[in-house]
């Protein structure tokens, strides 16, 4: 049937190679973070151990292989599994086979990241990891090699960068008044929850700059979003503002794989004439040089002219899933467009169809919590106070930031929180009672130990004024921040003695 060759969009080949490689590899670096960190995190003996919290609440609402049995060992086969599923996809091996060999080497990793994202508790609460599971989900359903790139899928990618770039931009324009008056990036670069090694050069630029980037931002969120659905090029040039102004905030933070996945869902809106005019390296004719079946441009024109040239049963199977995301939409509309916004939120089990949004008001103030430790006997002043290096956040004030993102470091995420809601957590207390036993798991999540494996007889928290060196502050002093000392948070800790 004729009718059906409108669902087929071969001229989004370059697209879709990039975003099934892009959304696997962002897929590797989840299960490498967990892999790394969930252990200690919250594995058998971690900070929130996982058995504990799946026996306090019972039947999980939430789909997990670990709600039968947890074990760090199963955890890590989960991680591997998926690094392995994912590494095939990003190499182009299950799109060569049929449409139904991708489509379910997507699920199978979003099912395993979903065991682990709901067992996860607060080191797992970030937006970025429900948006990884969703669009894991819809990119499952962009076929192989074998089959033209659907229509209606690149359509839900498209709607899905819009909630995330829209939704971001309602949040803020309703958020803090700074992001009204343009003062937000006076802020944002020095406070942000982990700064990257350019992030004291964009700080120091001039105000004028700033409120251009938050002009520009708001151009970008709320306006640019509505033409990823225009005719080409148009659509193509609006991915191409969204994967600029992404790009920046890449080198000028780091906010593990959310840009990054912004980036990847903005190509679902460009088209292989567009990629190709850009860049003359890709094909313009991709998908058909790709299925290798047709031996011309005009019998493949024919062949679409037929009718779609994809299976019947995978048609079937695009539609279906489209519908169910359609339907899942309602929603996130009704959010987009209420005066009580909810910022990454889902509001079905399967984490589908969830909303966004990041930074509705912007920190002032940089407070860190320094985390101190001494071999003293008593745990005065005239103690020798050594203090815990972390690998991201903010610590000793000559040391250049680093770049992480996409890795994701969750431990020095939640320390950026502390200051925020209160350091009297659960879980940073067990940090700190892991840090007086020596927990060797625990102490390589860190950049620095200054006891060398050794056990501390107190530790304690300690709060701290941050901002960024002036050039001139940086030339006389060397350092790249400046630190004031504010008030003791938590007050010396010690294990209690053994019997």
């Amino acid at each position: 049937m004729e009718w059906t060759a409108w669902f087929d969009a071969p001229e989004y080949e370059f697209a879709r190679q990039v975003l099934q490689r892009g959304v696997a590899a962002l897929f590797l670096v989840a299960f490498l973070s967990s892999h790394n960190q969930f252990p200690a995190l919250l594995g058998e003996r971690g900070l929130l151990p996982v058995p504990d919290f799946v026996a306090r609440s019972g039947r999980l609402r939430r789909p997990t292989l670990f709600s039968w049995r947890y074990s760090d060992r199963l955890l890590r086969t989960v991680c591997r599994a998926g690094m392995a599923i994912a590494a095939t996809l990003v190499l182009g091996l299950p799109q060569l086979g049929p449409p139904w060999v991708p489509m379910l080497a997507f699920l199978a990793l979003w099912l395993l990241y979903m065991s682990i994202v709901n067992v996860g508790q607060t080191f797992y609460g970030f937006g970025w990891e429900m948006l990884l599971l969703e669009a894991g989900f819809i990119v499952a359903f962009l076929g192989s090699d074998q089959t033209p790139p659907p229509r209606t899928i690149l359509i839900l990618l498209a709607w899905l960068v819009f909630r995330l770039e829209f939704g971001a931009g309602m949040i803020k324009i309703r958020g803090g008044r700074e992001w009204r008056d343009l003062t937000a990036l006076y802020y944002h670069h020095e406070t942000q929850p982990m700064p990257g090694p350019l992030s004291r050069q964009a700080h120091l630029l001039p105000k004028t700059w700033h409120r251009l980037e938050v002009l520009g931002n708001h151009f970008a969120q709320l306006v640019v979003p509505f033409f990823l659905f225009a005719p080409q090029p148009l659509a193509s040039v609006a991915a191409g503002i969204i994967i600029f102004t992404q790009l920046w905030l890449v080198a000028s933070g780091n906010f593990a794989w959310l840009n990054w996945m912004a980036i990847l869902l903005a190509f679902a809106a460009v088209s292989d004439p567009v990629a190709h005019a850009l860049v003359p390296a890709i094909p313009l004719d991709w998908h058909t040089a790709a299925a290798g079946n047709t031996a011309d441009t005009g019998a493949a024109a024919a062949a679409a002219a037929a009718g779609s040239q994809a299976p019947v049963a995978w048609l079937v199977v695009v539609l279906v899933a489209t519908v169910f995301l359609v339907v899942l939409s309602y929603r996130p509309i009704e959010n987009l467009f209420s005066h009580y916004q909810l910022m990454n939120a889902s509001f079905n089990r399967w984490q589908l169809g969830n909303t966004y949004g990041a930074f509705g008001s912007v920190t002032k103030q940089r407070i860190e919590i320094a985390v101190e430790g001494t071999l003293s006997a008593e745990p005065d002043e005239t103690a020798d106070w050594r203090e815990y290096g972390f690998r991201g956040k903010p610590g000793d004030v000559r040391r250049i930031p680093r770049q992480w993102a996409p890795y994701h470091l969750r431990l020095d995420w939640l320390m950026w929180f502390l200051p925020l809601r209160t350091v009297h957590e659960e879980w940073f207390y067990a940090f700190l009672a892991r840090l007086l036993e020596a927990d060797r798991p625990t102490l390589r999540l860190l950049r620095h130990d200054p006891f060398d494996g050794a056990r501390p007889r107190w530790v304690r928290a300690r709060s701290y004024l941050y901002r960024f060196a002036t050039r001139a502050e940086f030339r006389t002093t060397g350092q790249r921040w400046i630190r004031i000392p504010l008030h003791e948070s938590i007050p010396p800790l010690s294990l209690p003695p053994e019997d």
